[in-house]
């Protein structure tokens, strides 16, 4: 049985869309060594057909002189959740259509390892009412950015979770990883 692992960066008052604006604070190489641990332990790849689109032209062309992490993206296989087909083409695509928890349930118990998602808030957003998040990293930057898109958007309902594990980082980006509430 594999588990979900979702990685996020997001400002303080939750926004997570067009990351361009985490710029300015840079990269710490810490950080780079936290997502190569999430990255490294995944199987696979699941990903909402919005964030697939975006991601395809920006990966898959790169190669390993242009970014480390090229390899994972591009040689992994990625699960794309709502299409049936992508209007993007990435090597190891596999369109599974529409949000249906059994399917990606059923997903879970068949990969043996982790199952990485970037982005996507529309299917991560299901995905933690479901239950179905193992791992949710949390970037957070020290920043309020006053709109765009947030990964809890307003209505989203209460998801409980716990804390496993946190880091800090010397550009003020703070890295919580939350699991599923205890249950008694």
């Amino acid at each position: 049985m594999g588990t979900i692992a979702v990685h996020e960066f997001v400002s303080l008052d939750g926004v997570y869309e067009d990351p361009s604006w985490t710029f300015p604070f840079g990269f710490d190489p810490q950080m780079g060594a936290t997502l190569s641990a999430i990255t490294g332990a995944a199987k696979a790849i699941l990903l909402g057909r919005n964030t697939f689109e975006m991601f395809a032209p920006a990966w898959s062309t790169r190669t390993v002189e242009d970014d480390p992490g090229a390899p994972f993206f591009n040689d992994t296989v990625k699960y794309v959740v709502g299409a049936n087909e992508p209007r993007a083409e990435w090597s190891n695509s596999v369109p599974i259509g529409a949000y249906d928890t059994e399917a990606l349930r059923d997903l879970r118990d068949r990969i043996d390892g982790t199952i990485y998602i970037s982005g996507s808030g529309t299917l991560v957003r299901a995905l933690l009412a479901d239950g179905l998040v193992d791992d949710l990293h949390l970037f957070v930057y020290p920043v309020t950015l006053g709109e765009g898109a947030k990964l809890f958007a307003e209505g989203t309902g209460t998801t409980t979770l716990t804390l496993k594990s946190h880091d800090v980082y010397a550009n003020g980006v703070v890295h919580l990883d939350y699991g599923p509430a205890a249950t008694d």
